[in-house]
């Protein structure tokens, strides 16, 4: 076995750890990384590129049945959901050498693809090599959580992890979760001609402000997603091709069932109590993602926490500091955005107006527009939207927007957050006419309306300046 004595060792080669070894390598530390399965972690390989990949095709089969209004006479499209599904890898194989081995290589991190086990509160072992480091930093991702429901294990069933090689179109998909995940590919696959049906347990889309939520759903639900809240998946039963989920409000039979309802820390590998790291669910840290061993951090969904792959990244360049200056470094999350990219879509970022209201009380305001009030939006008919912003003194405390490209809407009220900035910043921006953009000018215009255009005393100072000015 071989033995090797290095300054920094991360363990998975996600988002989180490849952050932590491509910083920490070009700042002059010796790296290794350990990774037993693909380079670039459930994003890359199964998360948000080829899922992103799949709604785009999804969206293009959309366009061409929705030109009625645009003088575009409407055509039902020929869907290849192969090709769709082949254009999903070559996405990821374009994408892929960012994140491969010999990138990093190159770099000068040692990559070793074996996973590893901690055999004492500094060393690492695998199957050919003994680790010893001064720091180490697990990034071991999460999975897809699979519930114990009765009779599943005996049906196949897909998950996120091998959705993207079904090559044959499912004749009707059964989604068990009413997430972002369950929400995203429900509304691609009604689009690439499938038959879908979401069961949610409780409310769909329930991280999301209500308000903001049912706008989403109710354009999937006029696509033609069959959505059923309150229902609790209590069996399955039947075979390849003709599955039956059994629920508290009937029965729903499908050709391919899609679990997602959630994800869980992938730790059972690791050995965590030979290092002294305390863990439940997923492992327990600090403010500083520091573990209950001193040597070694964790970053990403395996922390706990927002499990979002901007999150992995920012946990990976917060951890940079201590480990390799041995300065102090918190992590916060008011400042981490949200997106479910649905069409439209839905992005937040702080808290929700439930949330802040429950924080603040009297000393919230909540402003809001519709997209209907757009000139952007409404010469390309997208006016089904909304923004609320959340204010507490002057600074927003939390956004929430519903509508299209939410998304990229959401980036200026995190930088905000971020920043601590007061709603006046955004007032005071001068945006391209016509954008969406303008929407947020206009949002935080409102905090000022009552302050400039209802105020008696403004008026009279209004009045007596213009008597002295004649």
């Amino acid at each position: 076995m071989e033995r090797i004595k290095t300054d920094v060792l991360v363990i998975g080669a996600g988002s989180g750890g490849l952050s932590v070894a491509a910083g920490a390598v070009q700042m002059g530390a010796d790296v290794t990384l350990l990774e037993g399965d693909r380079m670039g972690g459930d994003c890359l390989n199964y998360g948000c590129v080829p899922s992103k990949t799949l709604i785009a095709a999804g969206k293009h089969a959309h366009a061409m049945t929705s030109g009625a209004d645009y003088g575009i006479t409407p055509v039902k499209p020929k869907i290849d959901y192969a090709a769709a599904k082949r254009r999903v890898h070559e996405v990821i194989e374009t994408i892929a050498p960012i994140d491969s081995q010999e990138r990093f290589e190159r770099l000068g991190v040692r990559v070793i693809r074996e996973y590893g086990r901690f055999v004492d509160r500094d060393t690492v072992e695998t199957g050919e090599h003994r680790i010893t480091a001064r720091r180490i930093v697990v990034a071991t991702g999460s999975s897809p959580l699979v519930p114990p429901i009765d009779g599943l294990e005996d049906v196949p069933y897909l998950t996120n992890e091998t959705l993207f090689d079904l090559m044959e179109a499912p004749s009707h998909l059964v989604i068990v979760g009413g997430g972002p995940i369950g929400m995203e590919m429900a509304q691609a696959h009604v689009r690439l001609g499938c038959k879908v049906t979401v069961i949610e347990g409780a409310r769909a889309l329930g991280k999301d402000d209500p308000e903001m939520a049912e706008i989403v759903l109710r354009h999937l639900r006029a696509e033609g997603v069959d959505i059923v809240e309150g229902a609790q998946a209590k069996r399955v039963s039947g075979r390849a091709g003709a599955i039956v989920v059994h629920t508290d409000k009937g029965d729903h039979r499908c050709s391919h069932l899609l679990m997602a309802v959630g994800r869980r820390a992938n730790i059972d590998r690791l050995d965590l109590d030979r290092a002294g790291i305390e863990h439940d669910r997923a492992i327990r840290v600090g403010p500083d993602l520091r573990t209950t061993n001193r040597r070694v951090y964790a970053v990403g969904d395996v922390a706990g926490g927002m499990q979002f792959t901007h999150v992995a990244g920012y946990h990976g360049s917060t951890v940079i500091r201590p480990i390799l200056f041995g300065l102090p470094a918190r992590v916060r999350t008011d400042h981490i955005p949200w997106v479910t990219y649905t069409d439209p879509e839905l992005a937040q970022v702080g808290m929700t107006e439930a949330q802040a209201r429950e924080r603040h009380g009297k000393s919230l305001t909540v402003l809001q527009a519709g997209f209907d009030h757009n000139d952007r939006a409404v010469t390309e008919g997208r006016t089904d939207g909304r923004i609320k912003v959340m204010v507490v003194r002057g600074r927003p405390v939390g956004v929430s927007i519903a509508g299209p490209h939410a998304g990229e809407l959401i980036g200026l009220w995190a930088l905000l957050i971020a920043k601590r900035m007061k709603i006046g910043a955004v007032t005071s921006m001068v945006a391209p006419y016509p954008t969406l953009g303008e929407i947020s000018k206009r949002v935080a215009g409102q905090y000022y309306t009552p302050r400039l255009f209802e105020s008696d005393w403004v008026k009279r100072a209004v009045r007596l300046v213009q008597r002295r000015t004649r």
